[in-house]
């Protein structure tokens, strides 16, 4: 059952993981006509085949938006869709093929997350939606395969993006530890995303770059520039100051604070400048140095003391 809905635009969110991308969309998700998905890389195994909570509070099963997102895009959530996309997943959608993506099963991939869009966009009375799901490699997919995709190129020092990795986090969902990893990895994984996201702009995918510093050091500023790009309402209300008021948002998988609610400090975490090891902090500078420098991070905070 294909869904009929006009084909809405599509903002994603790219970028490695603690960059920033969730509250970046929980601030641009309460624009008015824009509907924020949460990472719907993640919707198939966390939410159809595990049942894991929506944004909302709901179990992704119960959720009457995703319910009637699913109803109009496949005439329901199955076991089997979800293995189906899983599937398909591992064959195409890999960074590794990002400079030349024309797998023959690239149409049936993005025929699935084109359904869920336009579902989602008629479900929420939304034209554009949010999808924070990160990879490069699905934003490649999905322009390839036709959608109009613009990418937000989210970028966070890389030395902060260690020290969160590193973090013993508990997540809210099950309670069981996030994800850890250690310096070498974090700074491979860093530098590789953002490559990848770049690669995407030189083959002529939209792609606008945000960092998490200056996002959070004047709120209003950064998110005005982005509006001007995505063609969002500039407004920007819910935002005062440092502070915002968030709503709830049916957002699928993500960084623990996309079920927060209410009223928001906007503040940068620098507690790397001191938290972080001496060592990890040289580690990661001379694993990144290159791009470090392009997106404008000093190497002086590396020499403060531990």
């Amino acid at each position: 059952m294909s869904d009929r809905s006009p084909a809405p635009g599509v903002i994603f969110l790219g970028g490695l993981g603690r960059s920033g991308t969730t509250l970046l969309e929980r601030l641009l998700g309460e624009s008015p006509g824009v509907t924020p998905l949460g990472e719907v890389v993640h919707l198939w195994a966390r939410g159809v085949l595990s049942g894991e909570p929506c944004g909302c509070g709901a179990v992704f099963t119960e959720c009457a938006f995703w319910r009637a997102v699913g109803a109009r895009a496949f005439g329901g959530w199955t076991a089997e869709l979800a293995e189906r996309v899983l599937c398909l997943r591992q064959r195409v959608d890999r960074t590794r093929r990002i400079p030349s993506l024309g797998h023959t099963d690239l149409p049936e991939y993005v025929a699935a997350y084109r359904r869920v869009y336009a579902a989602a966009a008629a479900v929420g009375g939304a034209r554009l939606v949010i999808d924070s799901s990160k990879h490069a490699s699905l934003a490649g997919c999905l322009a390839a395969g036709g959608v109009a995709v613009r990418v937000v190129h989210v970028v966070r020092d890389p030395r902060a993006v260690a020290h969160s990795w590193r973090r013993n986090v508990e997540r809210p969902e099950d309670g069981r530890p996030m994800t850890r990893w250690g310096p070498v990895r974090t700074s491979l994984h860093w530098t590789a995303q953002n490559l990848a996201l770049g690669l995407l702009g030189r083959r002529g995918v939209p792609v606008v770059r945000v960092r998490y510093e200056d996002l959070l050091a004047d709120p209003r500023a950064t998110l005005g520039a982005l509006a001007a790009e995505l063609g969002l309402d500039p407004a920007f209300s819910h935002v005062r100051g440092t502070t915002a008021e968030l709503g709830r948002a049916h957002t699928v998988s993500g960084n623990p604070m996309r079920f927060t609610v209410g009223r928001v400090e906007l503040s940068r975490d620098d507690t790397w400048h001191t938290a972080l090891p001496r060592s990890h902090r040289r580690l990661v500078t001379t694993l990144t140095l290159p791009l470090m420098s392009r997106y404008g991070y000093p190497m002086a905070p590396t020499e403060e003391a531990a």
